[in-house]
């Protein structure tokens, strides 16, 4: 046990200097983890690190899932509705379809039942690869929204057609009926499901009396409960956890102090780097187990067959989202829709997206060993070999292009900037300071002198913000940029004055930190403002 947790803190530097290296080549770090971990394995020492399933899907997942769903906006989420749902479900459906028949075809004894089985496994996008890869590309916002949602909710559709294939494989037997009244009671009982636990939770931190400290663990049990009384009830977990997320996530205001939101922030960032970097490099280390695991079929063959099945999937994706772009104009001229002309721009960089990820490879490490009376499950190593191509060619080719791909065809953004958003933002809370301050404290402003500075200093922003909105001449001017030095070269000072306090005796050091936090986060209000 010692030795194995040794090995796990090893893997977790190595993370880090990958992280380091990857951000040092401007690439996404998932790629370069995967790839690192495929080094990895080569070496014995780490050749007894496997993934097993039930810890991916109940460890893993719930956090990775929560935190995904807490960052999603729900009004992006709403606006662009149709088109996640379409992505989530119809067509993860009818790229299931394809790949079945197409690995019917081209496989020898492979089965129409096993094809769907597979296709289950590997349609639909990863919620962490695609998610993690997209928010570290520049991409057009509602590209990010899309791609978030989508992988948010496709497990839904992907897990039926796994549990109805695997379930035909063993029995022989396959109900469409069956299949899809059961299709929509997963969906619809792991969406209350998760809206009931969020609505238990939020009540707990509502009302219960609290410490930032104890919101902040509540954040991680959260996830975990919702999961854990979907998947009990046989329904789906993810949708539990991404429907109680977004709950929980537009409630954040109300349910948690501004304390708990900082240490929540900063914690749950921590966290979910270290969970990303150990997820994404245990794929790679799984190359020695699914290559012995591969039986009877030749490496040559193994490998053909999943280079195959990759390419039908990237080129099934991508004619979906063409297609669902011609039929986004199409239905415009009955409904209303977020975006009536799509193009073939954002539906070719969003087909191009669909990285596969753990997710895949965990399904696949599930389907058992055997089947009925001890036969051994038909053609299990080939799928999970398979499988593990595609995570590959998806992930790390898909992943390496598409900045390249983005570039190429010169995606134009048509939302607001998010400088000019920023400052319009800033200059209405200005204007509505200055207001509440004259109407509630009109006399005050003149008797009060710590009022009457506040009131000129936000009178000054005020004239300052306007004048930029009016010029358009934002956000560069060379004062405002040399003012933000001087103010960073003041709050430096400070801490240099602090350090000279902390060595006399009358002065204690836990004061003298919290005047140090206070700097920081000053620091980081400043450094994040964009003007």
């Amino acid at each position: 046990m010692q030795s194995l947790f040794i090995e796990y803190v090893t893997l977790i530097l190595i993370i880090l200097a990958l992280v380091m290296i990857a951000n040092k080549l401007k690439i996404a770090y998932p790629i370069v983890l995967v790839l690192g971990g495929l080094a990895l394995s080569l070496f014995p020492i780490f050749s007894n690190i496997t993934i097993e399933p039930d810890l991916v899907f109940f460890i893993f997942l719930p956090p990775l899932l929560y935190e995904a769903a807490w960052q999603t906006s729900w009004k992006e989420f709403w606006k662009w509705r149709r088109a996640i749902t379409s992505f989530a479900f119809p067509v993860v459906i009818i790229t299931s379809c394809v790949i079945a028949f197409v690995s019917q075809a081209l496989i020898p004894g492979f089965t129409l039942a096993l094809g769907f089985l597979l296709g289950g496994i590997i349609s639909p996008p990863d919620a962490i690869s695609a998610t993690t890869i997209m928010r570290n590309l520049k991409v057009p916002k509602a590209l990010l929204s899309i791609g978030e949602g989508e992988s948010l909710l496709n497990d839904a559709s992907s897990l039926i057609v796994f549990r109805f294939a695997l379930a035909a494989v063993i029995t022989g037997q396959f109900h469409w009926q069956d299949a899809t009244s059961n299709f929509f009671l997963v969906i619809i009982m792991g969406t209350l499901i998760g809206l009931a636990v969020g609505y238990i939770f939020y009540a707990i931190h509502k009302w219960l009396p609290t410490t930032p400290s104890i919101e902040v663990v509540l954040t991680f049990l959260t996830p975990y409960f919702m999961y854990y009384v979907a998947e009990h009830f046989h329904f789906s977990g993810v949708l539990a956890v991404v429907s109680g997320g977004l709950l929980l996530s537009s409630k954040r205001q109300s349910m948690l102090t501004y304390m708990s939101r900082i240490q929540s922030t900063n914690v749950w960032g921590s966290l979910v780097f270290v969970l990303n970097g150990l997820v994404f490099m245990l794929i790679g280390l799984q190359l020695p187990s699914v290559v012995e695991q591969l039986g009877d079929t030749s490496l040559e063959k193994a490998i053909g067959y999943g280079l195959a099945i990759s390419l039908v999937l990237i080129i099934s994706r991508i004619i979906c989202s063409m297609g669902a772009s011609v039929f986004t104009r199409f239905i415009s001229r009955y409904i209303r829709v977020a975006d009536p002309n799509p193009g073939w721009k954002l539906p070719l960089i969003h087909g191009w997206a669909g990285m596969r990820g753990v997710v895949s490879l965990a399904s696949a490490l599930s389907i058992p060993l055997v089947i009925q009376e001890g036969q051994a499950f038909p053609n299990r190593n080939l799928i999970l070999f398979i499988t593990f191509i595609v995570i590959l060619v998806t992930l790390v080719f898909q992943g390496l292009t598409l900045p390249w791909l983005i570039k190429k065809v010169k995606l134009v953004d048509n939302a607001i900037p998010e400088k000019e958003q920023e400052v319009s933002i800033q200059h209405k809370m200005a204007k509505n300071s200055l207001q509440y301050l004259e109407e509630k404290y009109g006399k005050n402003c003149l008797q009060n002198e710590h009022i009457n500075n506040l009131y000129e200093r936000l009178s000054i922003e005020l004239n300052f913000l306007s004048q930029a909105i009016e010029t358009k001449d934002t956000f560069e001017g060379f004062n405002v940029k040399k003012n933000q030095v001087i103010y960073l070269e003041l709050l430096e000072e400070q801490r240099n004055l602090l350090n000279e306090i902390n060595h006399l005796e009358e002065f204690d050091e836990e004061l003298i930190r919290k005047y140090h936090t206070l700097i920081d986060i000053e620091e980081y209000k400043i450094r994040e403002r964009k003007i």
